[in-house]
């Protein structure tokens, strides 16, 4: 199994570009399963979710080409095939977002409840209920989602918590539904905005994407479009505090701080300079960061999937800091390899307190999560010494060629065996 060797002490200085952003392109290759008609997109990240998800697609008979380096055409004229078994999801929980899809198009799915990474429970039951609500009969036998439903009815649907995917998968569904569909408590995030201007582009009519109360008015069916998925804001900000952590320098292109606003206060606050161009952000670090306190929330404060970097951040800047996290029960299991390295973190119920040292040391670390190895990369660029990351394999389902991009901006990073 490969694992990721770092040398520290490197400062990051240079230009990348940064990938489209796995989390918006995930529902959107799921939305080909609305229409026969073929769905053409750019800027796909080269992911092993991403993968895995085509896999799955192509299994219920949607035709996928390839289309130079990060373009891909889906055809759902073949779409025969309305189950997605355990085999195929039981590592990415991300595949519950066919559930709708094929349930409106075909009137049945079988999905299997899916796997991922274990950083605590993301239950679907918001899926179903709205599904429900929506007129479908919906069962869970032997770890399967039967659902059915000649054709969906609009509904109004209030979640009983934020959750993307549900606001996801509910809206996708209701695109083919007969008549309004209305969701409130939907997830704000830009992922889901990116969707819905998908799904408006094939034919669909929505509204309010991108704040609380989503509108969505069936139409009879959807057809083809072109869309270019948006920058990955969360493989940004990973880079953002890699730089700053090391004292450097860098400029990202192909992307945006429009969505970023929380994460670049933050950076600012630790001292950072930064410059947002249209289509690009340079970071300048300063010499001694200094510690940022924050709390996890939904859209749009600051995200869950970006509290591991800035942990790794506090690890070693001037100060104390209390990271709080909201989301999900489980994410601090990255603090005991922070510690490995010698970070300075307490953990009360769902806070961690760091304190910052002078400096970290080299170790062997297991990665336990996506996020978390981002931590450990940012945390082993600054340690003292050769960090050894273990269990790199959730470094390829979200960052798009990470030794590489590090490599381009001056890091001594390197695949091992």
């Amino acid at each position: 199994m490969d694992k990721l060797l770092i040398r520290g002490g490197s400062v990051l200085k240079g230009e990348v570009a940064m990938s489209g952003a796995k989390n918006a392109a995930l529902p959107i290759l799921c939305a080909s399963l609305l229409s026969a008609d073929p769905l053409e997109l750019g800027n796909v990240p080269q992911l092993n979710d991403i993968s895995t998800m085509l896999r799955l697609l192509g299994d219920m008979g949607i035709g996928v080409r390839h289309e130079g380096d990060d373009g891909l055409t889906l055809d759902g004229s073949g779409l025969n095939n309305p189950v997605a078994s355990y085999e195929m999801v039981k590592t990415m929980r991300a595949s519950i977002l066919v559930l709708g899809p094929l349930l409106a198009r075909c009137g049945e799915a079988r999905v299997s409840l899916p796997g991922g990474c274990a950083i605590g429970a993301r239950p679907v039951d918001q899926h179903i209920k709205g599904l429900q609500a929506m007129g479908a009969e919906v069962t869970v036998e032997q770890g399967y989602v039967h659902a059915r439903a000649s054709r969906l009815k609009g509904a109004r649907i209030c979640t009983d918590m934020v959750t993307v995917t549900g606001t996801e998968n509910l809206m996708m569904a209701a695109c083919l539904a007969d008549g309004e569909t209305i969701i409130e408590n939907a997830a704000r995030e830009p992922e889901v905005v990116d969707l819905a201007n998908c799904l408006v582009a094939m034919g669909a009519r929505i509204s309010g994407a991108g704040t609380d109360i989503i509108r969505i008015q069936g139409v009879e069916k959807l057809h083809g479009a072109r869309h270019s998925i948006m920058p990955d804001r969360i493989e940004t900000g990973t880079y953002l505090c890699a730089a700053a952590v090391t004292g450097g320098d860098i400029r990202l292109t192909r992307t945006s701080a429009a969505y970023l606003d929380s994460v670049v206060d933050k950076l600012m606050d630790a001292g950072c300079e930064i410059v947002v161009e249209r289509d690009a952000i340079r970071l300048t670090a300063p010499a001694k960061l200094k510690s940022v306190s924050l709390r996890t929330a939904p859209y749009p404060a600051f995200p869950t999937d970006m509290q591991a970097q800035f942990m790794a951040m506090n690890c070693v800047a001037d100060g104390v800091a209390t990271i709080r996290e909201t989301i999900f029960e489980n994410r601090f299991m990255h603090v005991s390899e922070l510690m490995r390295l010698g970070a300075n973190i307490q953990i009360e119920g769902n806070n961690a307190i760091v304190r910052g040292v002078d400096r970290l040391e080299g170790a062997t670390v297991m990665a336990t999560d996506l996020r978390a190895s981002a931590s450990l990369i940012i945390a082993g660029l600054v340690a003292s010494g050769e960090t050894l990351i273990d269990r790199i394999y959730h470094l390829d389902r979200g960052y798009e060629r990470i030794e590489q991009k590090l490599a381009a901006l001056g890091a001594s990073v390197e695949r091992v065996r």
